[in-house]
């Protein structure tokens, strides 16, 4: 699995390409599976209209609406009370995963309660979070990112990468994601953390991390 961790989507040519790149292949001659999941979690943009608008490509962040040859709806909570036969086909043969925002731990959650967190380790897709759904791939996301909490009430994620995502960082709606308060946020949460605005993201391939943007970043080391 590649991994291009947004903090708003393809918003510009640099993270565009990066995509490309990873997808070696046309955007037009690749099949997308949308998972608006956490969404649901977050008091602030589901369910509803902005889920509505994310799953159609209404909405203001590029992701859904880049030009893909398919595009279909994974909705997590719903795999549990369908047989694997019905779906785990589908995710296999998708060539790239484009995950909401929203709530990072009711994401991670609901991947691990439908097995779809299970199946990654043998899928060869691009993934694209935006947002929560680029957190949920760190091993935790900060208490300053807890809102619904998990029936184990850990701040736990998939721990599929090493370090850990501030997003939206100094967004003008936003007041509290601050650089200052994103230093607060990288020295509790224990392990390395990246605070990136929505002109940036974070590529992960075969295991090298670098840096995609045409904004504002910061890495806190340990």
């Amino acid at each position: 699995m590649k991994l291009l961790l947004t903090s708003a989507g393809v918003n510009n040519p640099t993270i565009h390409h990066a995509l490309v790149d990873m997808l070696d292949k046309p955007i037009a001659d690749s099949k997308a599976l949308c998972i608006p999941t956490a969404m649901y979690g977050h008091p602030w943009v589901g369910p509803g209209v902005k889920t509505w608008e994310f799953i159609t490509g209404n909405s203001e962040n590029p992701l859904v609406n880049l030009g893909w040859k398919s595009v279909g709806v994974l909705e997590l909570t719903a795999l549990p009370s369908i047989d694997e036969s019905r779906w785990v086909p589908l995710v296999q043969e998708t060539d790239v995963f484009l995950v909401s925002g929203g709530d990072a731990l009711y994401l991670y959650h609901w991947m691990q309660q439908s097995g779809f967190a299970a199946l990654f380790p043998s899928l060869d897709a691009v993934y694209v979070g935006m947002s929560a759904g680029s957190m949920v791939m760190g091993p935790k996301v900060g208490e300053e990112f807890i809102g619904w909490r998990p029936p184990n009430d850990l701040d736990q994620t998939l721990g599929l990468v090493d370090f850990a995502l501030f997003p939206h960082l100094e967004h003008e709606m936003l007041p509290e994601n601050t650089l200052a308060n994103a230093e607060k946020w990288a020295a509790g949460v224990s392990v390395p953390g990246y605070a990136i605005d929505d002109q940036t993201a974070i590529q992960v391939t075969g295991g090298v991390v670098k840096v995609i943007s045409e904004g504002q970043w910061k890495l806190f080391s340990l």
